[in-house]
């Protein structure tokens, strides 16, 4: 594994800090334990987060002593105790991924690969340091919980053909441990973990997007990576040599809207930082645009995974001003377009209501101006029980009701494949943006819908025009956002962006509590137009302050 050489960058003060701070914090306090009564409260209850906050502080401190031990190249005590404790938990598997077709023991999930991943590099990096019965206990531990069950005649798991970040963070994480490790199961255990490899990456179009959203991108796509640069160093296999390849590492900076803010489509958050370390070697290696990683933080990653923190630290190097994307970024297998100038973004996306972590979506759009995005995705929720089954399109974040689409006669859009927006037309030139998309199918209902965007720096048009199956339809336009709209008769306007409100149309604002995916509370707001129309083209105008500022009515 490579490892920092010299002394660390400036960009990682911050990260050197916080892991020192958080070492200390974790040898002065108790880890939490992983009761029987916060496994049981999923399948009682449906909530994850009582036990998967116990869990990950337990490795937050895990990161947090291993990494210290090796920037002060020193044994700590505690960091010997974390890993037999480690070693004693239950299940590394979480309770909201308990198998129903197999015991528990003989289950990989994403938190079981990453565990053996972490344990397995740890006890190496850490080998002068850490007691030889520790490590000899981790070994046995990770072959036990990891490696044997995904040997040559073990049983296929589910993920190993699956085209999402499951396949690519089990496989990836799977590959650290048995390489960290020198494991005698390595032969046959890459051809297998290769194939799950393949099949993730045939989950991308040719344009490299990740339908499952920008974190999602960053954990599946940055295992992968991870799991390549440990095979170069290692075989001198080079699996990021591959045109398909660029373009994933591509997609970040495709979606970036600017002041750190991304199009977050599905389960994914506007902000949030990427890894700095994976962003500096796909910069390195490939020499693709990329966002701006920042400076980084213990932090950034909530799961505060060995892999990212780790690879952060010993990949991070300064960036001499990055490659930025083109004014205009056009993803057709995804269906997703962004346009970015004069302190001003768009995003928009068509695809289909089966996408993976699907939100009810198909045409809609977000607007970034001057360092606030005004009409917004919503992102993740709280995941429970419920969202990954029946429930799932009655969780605000994921309903068509809490996006910017329509509503016809009352009916909203519906999941499933066959649901989904046929791409028009799409232009971009000279910063300007044409996206015309005809969302009928994404409807059950008889009337027929296309919505066109005519973008340029500072002003959004758009256009809906229906065609009722009768002389008219109801429709509702619903605007969704994080900034509380302010109306004024003909006029809606939220900070610097503002839209006139048509002839015929009535507004309505509308809020909502929801709970983000961390569990946190917050108001979300929604304004709604209502008219009753008949067959013909409607325009929406938002226009931005260029100045920056909010506009006073």
């Amino acid at each position: 594994m490579t490892t920092a050489c010299g002394a660390p960058d400036e960009r990682l003060a911050r990260l050197v800090r916080e892991i020192h701070e958080e070492a200390r914090r974790a040898r002065a306090t108790p880890a939490p334990e992983l009761t029987f009564g916060l496994w049981r409260r999923f399948a009682d209850t449906g909530d994850r987060l009582a036990y998967e906050r116990a869990y990950f502080e337990r490795r937050r401190r895990l990161a947090a002593l291993a990494l210290a031990a090796h920037l002060d190249d020193r044994p700590d005590p505690a960091l010997d105790d974390l890993l037999w404790s480690v070693c004693d938990e239950y299940a590394w598997v979480l309770p909201a991924h308990e198998p129903g077709d197999r015991p528990l023991d003989a289950s990989v999930d994403l938190f079981a690969a990453e565990t053996g991943h972490a344990l397995a590099e740890i006890v190496t990096l850490l080998a002068r340091h850490v007691d030889r019965r520790v490590r000899d206990r981790v070994r046995e531990q990770v072959d036990r919980r990891l490696l044997r069950l995904l040997d040559a005649d073990a049983a296929p798991m589910g993920w190993e053909s699956s085209r999402h970040n499951w396949a690519a963070v089990c496989a990836g994480a799977t590959g650290l441990a048995a390489l960290a490790l020198d494991s005698p199961r390595l032969p046959a255990l890459l051809p297998r973990l290769r194939r799950a490899i393949a099949t993730f990456l045939s989950g991308a179009g040719p344009d490299g997007a990740c339908l499952e959203g920008p974190d999602y991108w960053a954990y599946g796509f940055g295992y992968f990576v991870y799991l390549a640069e440990a095979l170069r160093e290692q075989t001198g296999e080079d699996l990021l040599d591959d045109p398909h390849v660029r373009a994933m590492a591509a997609y970040p900076a495709r979606i970036d809207l600017g002041d750190g803010v991304r199009a977050a489509f599905a389960d994914s958050s506007a902000r949030g930082a990427y890894p700095a370390g994976l962003i500096c070697r796909l910069a390195d290696r490939l020499g693709v645009p990329v966002p701006s990683a920042g400076d980084p933080s213990f932090h950034d990653d909530a799961g505060y995974r060995w892999g990212h923190l780790s690879r952060t630290l010993w990949w991070t190097r300064e960036q001499a001003s990055p490659a930025r994307a083109e004014p205009c970024s056009y993803l057709p297998d995804a269906a997703i377009v962004v346009a970015r100038g004069a302190g001003t973004a768009f995003a928009a996306k068509g695809g289909h209501n089966d996408e993976p972590h699907n939100h009810l979506d198909a045409g809609h759009f977000v607007l970034h101006a001057h360092g606030r995005t005004v009409l917004d995705d919503l992102g993740a929720p709280e995941y429970t029980r419920d969202y990954f089954r029946e429930g799932r399109y009655d969780v605000p974040q994921a309903s068509a009701e809490w996006h910017s689409v329509p509503l016809l006669d009352g009916a909203a859009q519906l999941p499933g494949r066959e649901r989904r927006a046929e791409v028009l037309e799409c232009v971009t030139a000279g910063g300007a943006v044409t996206f015309a998309l005809d969302l009928t199918a994404a409807y059950a209902g008889p009337h027929r819908l296309t919505r066109t965007f005519h973008w340029r720096a500072g002003t959004l048009e758009l256009v809906d025009a229906f065609d009722p199956a009768g002389p008219d339809v109801l429709v509702e336009e619903l605007f969704v956002s994080r900034v509380r709209p302010v109306l004024r008769p003909g006029l809606v306007a939220w900070g610097p962006v503002e839209l006139r409100v048509p002839a015929g149309w009535r507004a309505a604002a509308e809020k909502r509590e929801v709970r983000g995916h961390d569990g946190a509370a917050e108001t979300v707001h929604r304004v709604r137009l209502t008219a009753r129309v008949p067959r013909g083209e409607h325009r929406f105008v938002f226009t931005t302050d260029p100045r920056g500022g909010v506009f006073r009515t």
